[in-house]
């Protein structure tokens, strides 16, 4: 629970093209505003003034995006070759990522598989937040996909809560906190989604625990260390374990690999040139890969 700071940056992961850190909590990646004294980039800036790149804006090549509520494992390329590859793998929807989050309410089905298309909110005063189909207001809504798997059931500060793996299948704007919501299990400590009255813990419990980018030329994998632990946060009290989060991974990561393989093996086809109208979609849908 210590707040950020310009020297607390954790470094997960270091190689000549990338580097990946576990954000912290309630620290944005980047901002043009000038109160904004502590952001990721002021972070990298200020631990690795050597890599930062004087032909970007922010001086480092952010690969995905988190939110500022959300902490884990965030991707940065040193060059843009590296970047380009790192676009590949989120276009070609070759990346895994896991998110761990506390959520309110006791999740009763240990598997689910949650599908329900998210748009932009058009209602006034909720332009800032993501909605589900059907909802009032809800602005071109796109297909979603996240796997949920119930690690623990307990209680945070007397309430009850589940601890549980989120996989996001596609990549939508606050994507899993609006599932979560959604289904009547909102994020503990989300303050968006739940209308301003999750105001008591000290950050949102949603971490980015797992990723995995399998570029051509090399393998990033790392997993942030888990924040949900009693011995961390005496507020959280599991009571049931239900699957132990080593092997949900290795159920995760095993999907991963396979998949993996399976590309290897499949024939590429012939492709023709990409156009500047389907390059823009992709970049467009890899701005969108929020993930949370």
């Amino acid at each position: 629970m210590e707040p950020g700071s310009m020297e607390n940056l954790r470094l997960l992961y270091q190689s000549p093209d990338f580097l990946v850190v576990d954000k912290h909590w309630d620290i944005r990646i980047d901002s043009k505003m000038w109160y904004e004294k502590l952001t990721v980039q002021r972070q990298l800036k200020h631990r690795f003034p050597e890599l930062a790149d004087p032909d970007t804006y922010y001086g480092f090549r952010f690969c995905h995006q988190l939110d500022f509520s959300t902490s884990g494992a965030l991707c940065v390329a040193l060059n843009k070759e590296a970047a380009g590859r790192a676009y590949k793998c989120f276009k070609e929807r070759t990346v895994t990522k896991a998110y761990l989050a506390l959520v309110r309410g006791i999740v009763a089905e240990n598997r689910m598989t949650i599908t329900l298309a998210i748009g932009k909110n058009t209602q006034d005063g909720l332009t800032h937040m993501m909605c589900v189909e059907g909802t009032e207001g809800c602005e071109n809504p796109k297909p979603c996909q996240t796997d949920l798997l119930v690690l623990q059931r307990g209680l945070y500060k007397g309430d009850p809560v589940t601890k549980v793996l989120l996989q996001p299948l596609t990549g939508r704007t606050h994507q899993l906190r609006v599932h979560c919501s959604t289904l009547g299990y909102p994020i503990v400590g989300d303050f968006t989604y739940s209308f301003k009255t999750d105001t008591e813990p000290y950050r949102m419990m949603l971490h980015a625990y797992y990723l995995r980018i399998p570029t051509d030329r090399e393998l990033i994998e790392v997993m942030a260390p888990d924040p949900f632990q009693p011995e961390l946060d005496p507020s959280w009290v599991p009571t049931e374990t239900i699957l132990c989060l080593s092997d949900a991974m290795t159920e995760t990561v095993s999907k991963a690999v396979e998949s993996d393989c399976k590309e290897e093996v499949r024939k590429p086809p012939e492709r023709r040139k990409e156009t500047e109208q389907e390059r823009a979609v992709c970049k467009q849908w890899l701005s969108e890969w929020a993930g949370e």
